[in-house]
């Protein structure tokens, strides 16, 4: 069987990390290419890329002679394959469509340090990052937590899961939004994790699984930090 290449910058835990977590869990090996390897090495992978489908961006897997990008897209490859997704396919859409909307959450905490343009230093866009900021706390984390709440709870029979009775990808993913968030929020995310009590007490049975945590505990998962998605600016903590 073909190895598995993750591609993705190396230092940060971004979005790659949502695919890291399903390797973790399902107990794949699989090649860290920005940890394995060099900066070159995943500056060369990408500009090499000469397939008629090209990714956009990393994260993407190469796996044999297959390119994925995007992380909904490659968690719904490996879903399929290592037993993170239901075999129905209903239960397999539904699947994805958490993780598109967990995808969704992780662009907007993104755009409160850079809500005008990726290119720009933070610094470059303070006042504009607060007002971001404030709605995101205020509004948007709390809406968004709040329907996975809701679901959580719609899945009467599930014992704290989000689809079906067993772990998927998207409790995964949702674990590390929850992380993520009250790394850059842990005043605002302490507020509503509180009031969504089944995301919290989901996020903490993913944390305890036997291979998620000997994960957490090692030296390969990268820590939180200033360059990635999730950004701890106490300004910005609403």
């Amino acid at each position: 069987m073909a190895a598995y290449e993750l591609f993705y910058w190396p230092g940060l835990q971004g979005r790659g990390e949502f695919v890291r977590l399903a390797f973790e869990e399902a107990g794949v090996a699989y090649r860290d290419v920005a940890k394995d390897g060099s900066v070159a090495e995943v500056a060369d992978g990408f500009g090499n890329v000469d397939l008629a489908t090209p990714p956009f961006a990393p994260p993407f897997l190469k796996h044999g002679k297959r390119v994925i990008g995007q992380t909904a897209a490659i968690l719904l490859y490996l879903g399929d394959r290592h037993g993170l997704a239901p075999k129905a396919e209903t239960g397999r859409l539904w699947t994805h469509q958490l993780q598109l909307t967990i995808g969704d959450v992780v662009t907007e905490a993104h755009d409160t340090h850079h809500p005008i343009a990726s290119r720009l230093y933070y610094e470059d866009q303070m006042p504009e990052a607060k007002r971001r900021a404030e709605d995101f706390c205020r509004q948007r984390m709390p809406k968004f937590l709040g329907w996975f709440e809701t679901v959580l709870e719609r899945n009467a029979n599930g014992r704290g899961h989000l689809v079906g009775a067993r772990v998927t990808y998207a409790e995964l993913s949702l674990f590390q939004l929850v992380a993520g968030l009250s790394y850059a929020f842990p005043k605002a995310s302490r507020r509503v994790l509180q009031k969504t009590s089944r995301v919290a007490a989901l996020a903490e049975a993913v944390a305890a699984r036997p291979r998620i945590a000997a994960y957490l505990a090692s030296e390969r998962r990268i820590p939180f930090n200033e360059l990635g998605i999730f950004r701890r600016y106490p300004e910005l903590d609403l």
